[in-house]
């Protein structure tokens, strides 16, 4: 007859064995939840279609940027050589998918850096923009981004305002972290009237972290998806007007701004 003392250590055995096989199933169910939840959402053909360049566009991928460049001596008619553009992604967007709105940028004349972020979460790389401004200190930039990644480029901007020409929102907005109230920065914030992403509360009180003459444009029909091209996302509403259509007056929107306006030869 097995002994008392021996039977209670092996039900103990039995008992730690099945704690720690459910602790396993449960580990196991959170990395996966965490890979469904976390995985980005990826670059539509369109996107990839743009990634590939044209006539007058130069596209070039790097560890840390995808560049877009207007072809050799193209300032889209300005007198002189246009600021460049810097485009913090979405949460959880990969950055192929503004390739679409860069291309249209570079073939305007403007070049377009498109930070590529840890995990594609800007949180985790909002100073991304100062590798950009310490290899040429001599440029001339604005900075801005969609979503999550334009409250990020407004921290990193409030950082650095006397290396910046402005700042522009998509779908986005400026926090108490990346307050631009004195930066002495002109501010344009785009949202599409569709938009069922963005937090209209959290955006309204984002106006006090803003100057007072900032520029607040209205997109008829646009979503919040448009920005970019990687297909619909999750508790948006549907758009009323053709994904070409929101680059186009983003383009446009962005050209008539202050820091980006050619001037004339």
């Amino acid at each position: 007859m097995e002994p008392r003392s021996q039977s209670r250590a092996r039900a103990k055995r039995s008992v730690w064995r099945l704690i720690a096989s459910w602790m396993i199933l449960l580990l196991l169910g959170l990395a996966a939840a965490g890979f469904v939840y976390l995985r980005p959402y990826e670059a539509d053909d369109a996107a990839r279609l743009a990634m590939m360049g044209s006539a007058g566009v130069e596209v070039a991928k790097e560890a840390h940027w995808l560049r877009f460049e207007p072809g050799s001596g193209e300032t889209g008619g300005a007198a002189k050589p246009l600021p460049g553009v810097i485009l913090y992604p979405g949460g959880l967007v990969q950055p192929e998918s503004y390739a679409p709105l860069a291309s249209r940028l570079a073939e305007e004349g403007y070049p377009v850096y498109i930070a590529r972020m840890p995990l594609s979460l800007a949180v985790f790389g909002q100073n991304r923009a100062e590798e950009l401004l310490q290899r040429e200190p001599q440029g001339d930039f604005v900075i801005g981004g969609h979503s999550l990644g334009g409250s990020m480029a407004a921290r990193f901007a409030a950082a650095h305002p006397d290396r910046l020409r402005g700042v522009f929102f998509l779908a986005a907005y400026a926090d108490e972290g990346g307050s631009l109230r004195d930066a002495g920065l002109p501010v344009l914030s785009l949202v599409g009237t569709n938009d069922g992403v963005l937090n209209r509360e959290r955006m309204e009180a984002g106006r006090a972290y803003v100057p007072g003459d900032a520029s607040y444009l209205s997109m008829e029909g646009g979503n919040h998806a448009g920005f970019g091209s990687y297909g619909p996302q999750r508790g948006d509403g549907e758009a009323a007007i053709l994904p070409e259509e929101q680059w186009e007056r983003t383009v446009e929107a962005l050209k008539n701004w202050a820091p980006l306006r050619k001037e004339a030869p």
